[in-house]
């Protein structure tokens, strides 16, 4: 059988392995647990779309395997495992992020120079196409060769973004929105969401990194918490503070944008965001679920599944991520179609 190896946050193994058994596909699981990784073996990897998978960061088709690789040499048997495999437009060296997978950047950080060098010297990275070129490290000589195309691994090397977090941001959950509309929409969507003029509304939202990060695109925003804003965000942007309830409160009339990273069980969360999308008062959504201790896929599977049911034959794109700055929790993004 061929193999995917998928890298995931530390304790979601499990989670990815289920994620992709409930696939039409027959296949079987390789992971130990806080690992950030598995591999998934099966008959039907090419069928398997990663971009659609919501636990996995990234991850990549495998190819081979290297082991015991020689401190003195590392190039010469890698070379001779890479060749083989054509050109590429980019190489990625990637590990798991683990405390022992984060002691690699140091030895990667001086390798990485000198396998470039020779991938470019025999022509096999050449800036071209969109293959992708991923070498993961258990170690400093042992690992995974393996190959992606057509984005299907995501933006990011490791599938961790590398975001700024500005002084001026309320919150650190500011890098959780500013992920998720990376990750989650196209180049084309957010140039037509993230426009001035549009407004939207922030469910639960103290202190303002969610409000923040759409103002500062020039979207007119109204937080709804019963806690206060954060005082810069309200003195630079003309943002509207509603003290109310997230899952009471009713826009006056439709907004483009609604957002959503309240503390609370997953189904109420849901079920709000539904209930907001099914009356029409909000165009698109972008909302945060967290998650249970246990029964995680199943419970993301089976409220994903409902909000479908609910919007019926409405032409909707939905898309779900655990992102590298969410946690306990996914990030969910729901577009028209004909608005995309």
């Amino acid at each position: 059988m061929d193999a995917l190896m998928l890298l995931c946050r530390p304790g979601f193994e499990a989670d990815c392995a289920a994620e992709l058994a409930s696939l039409d596909f027959v296949g079987y699981a390789r992971a130990v647990a806080n690992s950030g990784y598995l591999h998934w073996h099966s008959a039907d990897i090419a069928a398997i779309d990663l971009r659609r998978l919501i636990f996995p960061r990234t991850g990549f088709r495998q190819t081979s395997e290297f082991s015991q690789l020689s401190e003195s040499d590392r190039l010469t048997p890698l070379m001779a495992a890479i060749e083989p495999l054509g050109t590429f437009a980019e190489l990625r060296l990637e590990y798991a992020d683990t405390n022992e997978g984060r002691g690699l950047q140091r030895f990667l950080k001086r390798f990485r120079g000198s396998l470039e060098h020779a991938l470019k010297q025999q022509r096999v990275v050449t800036g071209n196409g969109q293959r992708i070129l991923h070498i993961f490290f258990h170690d400093s000589c042992n690992g995974v060769i393996g190959v992606s195309s057509d984005g299907e691994a995501g933006p990011w090397e490791l599938g961790i973004p590398r975001l700024r977090l500005s002084g001026a941001a309320p919150s650190r959950s500011a890098q959780k929105i500013e992920e998720a509309w990376l990750k989650l929409m196209t180049e084309a969507e957010r140039s037509h969401w993230l426009r001035e003029g549009r407004t939207g509304v922030d469910l639960g939202a103290a202190p303002g990194g969610w409000t923040w990060q759409l103002a500062r695109h020039g979207i007119k925003m109204t937080g709804v918490d019963h806690g206060k804003l954060a005082q810069s965000l309200m003195d630079e942007y003309p943002v509207q503070h509603v003290s109310a309830d997230a899952y009471t409160y009713r826009p006056p009339k439709t907004v483009d944008w609604l957002v959503c990273d309240v503390v609370d069980k997953p189904a109420r969360t849901e079920a709000c965001m539904e209930k907001w999308l099914v009356n029409g008062w909000a165009r698109m959504a972008l909302f945060n679920l967290k998650l249970p201790m246990k029964q995680r896929f199943a419970t993301v599977q089976t409220l994903l599944q409902r909000l479908e049911t609910a919007l019926g034959d409405r032409k909707v794109i939905i898309r779900a991520a655990q992102l590298y700055y969410d946690r306990e929790e996914i990030t969910v993004v729901v577009m028209p179609v004909e608005r995309a």
